[in-house]
């Protein structure tokens, strides 16, 4: 499951006080809020169109709900798109969400996801800002989809290069986390532990709140007693301040919230 739908984090100089602001209400699990920042922008400009789109993609994933205003915002970011890397950003997104009903239970749209992403990477030149985004969402698929451990990983190590070229720190940890995933499979549990706890603080440093228990819990997986149980303990915590999110998470470690947390597939952690 892929838990970087938007590149950047906000924290850069180079970024503007609206990609700060939205990162804060996204890096609090606060999407809708974040794309309603957007929603101005999206008439006229392909890019806010595709970012907006993008955070209503991340919240399906993160919370299993509001499948169809995402889909919508998708269409809209499509019909803006002008040139190649406008619509291999908006193909990239289609395959994304396409994924995440996947593995979400919600319906099978595997064979979308891969056309998507396969058109995608068609029109992104190698040295397009969004091609490790794409690279890591290939390698998702290529897990979680296709079963295929070899052209995951291969695809992770692209995107990790990429990611560390361009200094995107939330894509890297992802990267981690994943390749980390793929080595707990392997029995490599020093190689695991290494790539969690390199994950967990990359998130932390750049104070990506919803995406600190998945990391935490995955880090519990790897290490021993009691620092196993304190780690979910405190990634429970977390879900629970966040009101269930993520919900799948949420169902893993047994956390009840005042409402209860759409049923989802219990799809791969992000």
């Amino acid at each position: 499951m892929a838990d970087t739908a938007v590149s950047g984090s906000g924290t850069s100089e180079e970024e503007s006080p609206l990609d700060t602001a939205v990162w804060r209400l996204r890096s609090r699990g606060c999407w809708q809020e974040a794309a309603v920042l957007l929603t101005p922008y999206c008439a006229d400009d392909p890019s806010a169109a595709v970012r907006r789109a993008a955070l209503l993609a991340e919240r399906c994933m993160y919370t299993a709900s509001g499948w169809e205003e995402a889909e919508e915002a998708l269409r809209s970011a499509e019909a803006l798109a002008r040139t190649d890397e406008q619509r291999g950003a908006a193909a990239c997104e289609r395959g994304h969400l396409a994924y995440a009903a996947t593995v979400m239970g919600v319906r099978d749209r595997s064979d979308e996801a891969r056309s998507a992403l396969g058109r995608s990477a068609a029109l992104l030149s190698p040295s397009a800002a969004g091609r490790p985004l794409l690279d890591f969402r290939r390698g998702l698929v290529a897990e979680h989809l296709s079963g295929n451990a070899p052209a995951a990983r291969a695809a992770y190590h692209r995107a990790h290069a990429g990611a560390t070229d361009r200094g995107d720190l939330l894509l890297c940890s992802s990267t981690r986390r994943h390749l980390a995933g793929l080595a707990l499979r392997d029995g490599d549990l020093a190689e695991a532990g290494r790539g969690f706890a390199e994950s967990l603080r990359l998130r932390e440093e750049l104070g990506y709140l919803v995406g600190m228990a998945p990391a935490l819990a995955s880090l519990a997986e790897v290490r021993p007693e009691p620092e196993a149980s304190r780690l979910r303990t405190e990634a429970a915590r977390l879900v629970r301040l966040l009101d269930g999110i993520p919900t799948w998470l949420a169902e893993q470690l047994n956390v009840r919230t005042d409402a209860d947390a759409p049923p989802s597939a219990g799809a791969p952690a992000p």
